[in-house]
């Protein structure tokens, strides 16, 4: 097989033979996703009967004779580490298809690929900074992106056109947590056009608490940097769906520039997936802590998160998730604190991301929205008062007296 140019494709080596190394997704089904995610797609490795799975370093794989392949070929094409960990992914987000990438950024990249000049993207209008930084670089290439409040459904229909090819959501949006109604996005986009996209960034809840492809959405994607990983050791991206078609695209855009994640990164996320269950339920019971103490605070103008809803977001964010998560963005009444604020803390670290067993803080204006254009920001909220935490798994009552330190 030629370097680099005959990479097998994944049914060809689904046909050809993994050596037992990989069961029938449908064996996956009768547990729940807690037991799931502390077994993995494979919960031991067939010849040795390891129970954690192997790193495969290799670079690229010898072939017994011509024409015969043990299913791997070359590294940027299949990995074994790197497929357990897709399989895994598309489980959890109960698809069939998921693609590693080397950050979440990198997965955006691959399914912009997937569009052509003169399609057009109605986006969220609040959502992470890269993300906007991204479509920007791609507008040159003639595809229009056009942002607005999706959590008014009239809002993208009013900027629908015959080109709309599709939508883009953030849901919970960051950082101001606004909820979108994916079944209603759905129904409009494929309603609208019979290639039309629903792509949902589910990375602000992960699959444990949210799974957008049961409420109609076409694409997926994460940045598994946060809390599919959840220690802020290890970069990485997914992309997960449902077609063939899909997969038989993404996985060629993947092969031709190579952002595939790496088998030790890998491997490091499927260890952080293992306590997926139960990091989620500790930085969500914190967070609830959390909030209940800045709704004390003087200090604090007002506090965004979900269990904060009312009316018609309340109603949606309870039919399509199962959880609050442990985002929490609110905004102090004098803006003039903020330094203070971000110097004095002694737990909370003043960092950037989120979805780690530690609890970070961030000043989106300057640090994860800063590629946003001022007037967008201000639009939705992002202003010089605003802070965002991400809440882990420390105890409780030490980071809320953290925060009774700085806020007074």
């Amino acid at each position: 097989m030629a370097e680099n140019s005959d990479c097998m494709t994944l049914d060809e080596f689904i046909r050809i033979g993994s050596h037992g190394a990989f069961p029938s997704p449908s064996l996956q089904t009768e547990y729940t996703q807690e037991t799931f995610c502390a077994r993995g797609y494979t919960p031991s490795e067939p010849k040795t009967g390891a129970v954690a799975a192997p790193i495969f370093l290799s670079a690229t794989y010898a072939h017994p004779e011509p024409g015969v392949s043990t299913g791997y070929d070359y590294g940027r094409c299949l990995n074994p580490t790197r497929l357990e960990l897709e399989r895994t992914v598309a489980v959890l987000e109960k698809c069939s298809y998921s693609l590693g990438f080397t950050s979440g950024m990198a997965a955006i990249s691959c399914l912009v690929k997937i569009f052509s000049p003169g399609d057009e993207i109605i986006v969220s209008n609040d959502l992470y900074g890269g993300t906007y930084r991204l479509f920007s670089l791609y507008e040159k290439y003639g595809i229009k992106f056009h942002y607005t409040d999706t959590s008014r459904i009239e809002n993208i229909e009013g900027l629908m056109t015959p080109a709309t090819r599709a939508l883009f959501i953030e849901t919970p949006s960051n950082p101001m947590m606004k909820i979108t109604d994916l079944s209603a996005c759905a129904a409009l986009i494929h309603s609208h056009r019979s290639d039309g996209l629903l792509i949902a960034d589910n990375t602000f809840l992960s699959p444990y608490f949210q799974k957008p492809h049961e409420f109609g959405a076409d694409l997926i994607v994460h940045s598994g940097t946060k809390y599919l990983n959840g220690h802020h050791d290890v970069l990485s991206g997914f992309l997960v769906y449902d077609r063939k078609d899909f997969d038989d695209f993404f996985r060629t855009v993947q092969v031709s520039e190579g952002a595939v994640l790496s088998p030790f990164d890998s491997y490091m996320v499927l260890r952080g997936i293992k306590t997926l269950s139960v990091r989620m339920e500790q930085a969500q019971k914190n967070a609830l802590r959390i909030v209940d103490f800045l709704k004390t605070c003087r200090s604090v103008e007002r506090i965004y998160y979900p269990s904060l809803l009312e009316g018609a977001q309340k109603e949606i964010y309870e039919r399509q998730t199962s959880g609050t998560g442990s985002m929490i963005s609110f905004s102090v009444r004098d803006g003039n604190t903020v330094p203070h604020i971000l110097r004095n803390l002694r737990l909370i670290m003043f960092a950037e991301s989120l979805g780690g067993v530690q609890s970070l803080m961030t000043y989106p204006i300057a640090q994860t929205h800063q590629a946003i254009p001022q007037a967008m920001r201000e639009a939705v909220g992002v202003d010089g008062r605003l802070l965002r935490l991400s809440v882990g798994i420390e105890n409780a009552d030490e980071l809320i007296a953290d925060l009774q330190n700085v806020l007074g």
